[in-house]
C-alpha cells in the first residue's frame, strides 16, 4: 500500500495537468521518431537544422525591408555556394591528407619504436624492455586497426559517394521549401496539437532564443576556429594541415574535453614531423593561443545568451546524447539539456500549482 501511494502521489504531483500529460506524449512521440526512424529521416533532419540555422539570416533581411522571396533566394544562393565549396574543395583535400596519413602510419610506428629505444638509453632504470614492449604491441595492434578501418572505408566508398550525392540533391530542395513555406509548415504541424498548449509554449519560448544563439554560434565558432588553425598549421609548414584543422574545428562541440582530444594527435603529427626541437614547441604554443582566444574572447562573444548549465551537467549530457545519435547527439547536446532543464522548470508540480500560475498570468495580462 505505501509502494502504491507514493506512485500514486508521483502522479498526482507532475501528471495532474492535463498539458502536462500531452507534452509528455508528444515528447515521447518525437523521441520515438527520431530513434527507431532517425537514419530513414537523416536527410529531413539536416534540413531541418540547416533551415534553422539559416532562418536568422532571412530575418534580418526582411528587417531590412527585404521581401520574403528574395531574402529566401539570397541566403539559399549563399547556402548552396558554400555547401558545392565543402563537397567539391574541403572534403576532397580533407579525404587526401586523410589517406595519406594512414600511409604514413607504418614509418610513424618505426620512428616512435626508435624514439623509445633512445629513452630506455637515456633512462635505463625508468623505462624497462618490458614496458617498451608492451607499448609496441600496443602500437601495433591500433596501426592494424586502423589499416582495417580505412580498408573498409575503401570498400564502402561507393555508398559514401552515393549518400554524398543524395545529400547534396536532397537536402538543399528540402532547406528551400522550408524557408520559403515557413508559415505553412508551422502552421500544419500546429494544427496535430492540441488547441490549448499554454505549456508547450512555455517552453519553446524559453528555449528558442537559447537555441537559436547556441546552434548558431557554434556554427560560426567551428568555422573561424578551423579557419584560423588551418593558416596557422599551414604557415608552420605542418603536414596534413586541412586534416587537423578541421578536427580542431569541431573538437569545439565536446566543452573541456575536445580541446584537450585535439592536442594529442596535433603534438603526435608535429613531433614527427619536425622533433621535439624549437618548432615543434612554436606550433603548440600557437595552438595554445588559438585556444585560449577561442574559450575567452570568442565564445563570450558569440553566446552572449549564456547556457546555464553546470559543466558536470555538460559533459553528461555530451556523453548521453553523444552515445544515441553520435555527431548529431554531441552538437545538441547543450540544447537538449537545456530543454530538460526548461522542462523541470516548466512542468507543474500539482493542480494548484498549475492554477495559481494561471492565475498570475491572467492578473499580469488584466493589469
Amino acid at each position: 500500500m505505501a509502494v502504491k501511494a507514493l506512485v500514486q502521489h508521483w502522479v498526482d504531483r507532475y501528471f495532474s495537468d492535463e498539458e502536462a500529460i500531452i507534452l509528455g506524449l508528444v515528447l515521447l512521440v518525437g523521441l520515438a521518431i527520431v530513434v527507431f526512424f532517425g537514419q530513414m529521416l537523416a536527410p529531413f533532419l539536416t534540413a531541418l537544422v540547416f533551415a534553422f540555422l539559416l532562418q536568422g539570416g532571412v530575418s534580418r533581411l526582411e528587417r531590412w525591408g527585404v521581401p520574403r522571396l528574395p531574402a529566401v533566394l539570397l541566403i539559399f544562393l549563399v547556402f548552396v555556394v558554400l555547401l558545392l565549396t565543402a563537397a567539391l574543395v574541403i572534403l576532397p583535400l580533407v579525404w587526401d591528407q586523410l589517406t595519406g596519413l594512414v600511409s604514413e602510419v607504418p614509418r610513424m610506428f618505426v620512428r616512435s619504436q626508435q624514439l623509445l629505444d633512445q629513452l630506455r638509453e637515456q633512462y635505463p632504470t625508468v623505462i624497462t624492455p618490458a614496458q617498451i614492449q608492451s607499448w609496441v604491441n600496443s602500437g601495433a595492434h591500433e596501426a592494424t586497426q586502423l589499416g582495417q578501418r580505412a580498408l573498409r572505408m575503401s570498400f564502402n566508398s561507393l555508398g559514401n559517394v552515393l549518400s554524398i550525392i543524395i545529400y547534396l540533391v536532397l537536402v538543399p530542395i528540402l532547406v528551400f521549401f522550408m524557408l520559403k513555406d515557413q508559415e505553412k509548415l508551422i502552421g500544419f504541424f500546429l494544427s496535430l496539437l492540441p488547441r490549448q498548449r499554454a505549456l508547450m509554449t512555455q517552453v519553446w519560448k524559453e528555449m528558442d532564443g537559447q537555441i537559436a544563439n547556441f546552434v548558431r554560434g557554434k556554427v560560426v565558432e567551428i568555422i573561424i576556429v578551423g579557419s584560423v588553425s588551418y593558416v596557422t598549421f599551414f604557415c608552420f609548414g605542418l603536414p596534413y594541415s586541412a586534416l587537423l584543422a578541421l578536427m580542431v574545428g569541431f573538437s569545439v562541440l565536446v566543452p573541456y574535453i575536445g580541446a584537450a582530444a585535439a592536442t594529442l594527435p596535433i603534438a603526435a603529427v608535429a613531433g614527427f614531423h619536425f622533433g621535439l626541437g624549437d618548432q615543434f614547441m612554436y606550433v603548440m604554443v600557437a595552438y595554445a593561443i588559438i585556444q585560449a582566444l577561442d574559450g575567452n574572447v570568442l565564445v563570450p562573444i558569440l553566446f552572449s545568451e549564456a547556457v546555464n548549465l553546470h559543466p558536470v551537467a555538460i559533459i553528461l549530457a555530451v556523453l548521453f546524447f553523444g552515445g544515441i545519435w553520435g555527431f548529431w547527439g554531441v552538437f545538441f547536446a547543450i540544447p537538449l539539456a537545456t530543454l530538460m532543464k526548461a522542462l523541470l522548470h516548466a512542468w507543474p508540480r500539482s493542480v494548484a500549482t498549475h492554477r495559481a500560475r494561471r492565475e498570475k498570468k491572467a492578473s499580469g495580462r488584466d493589469a
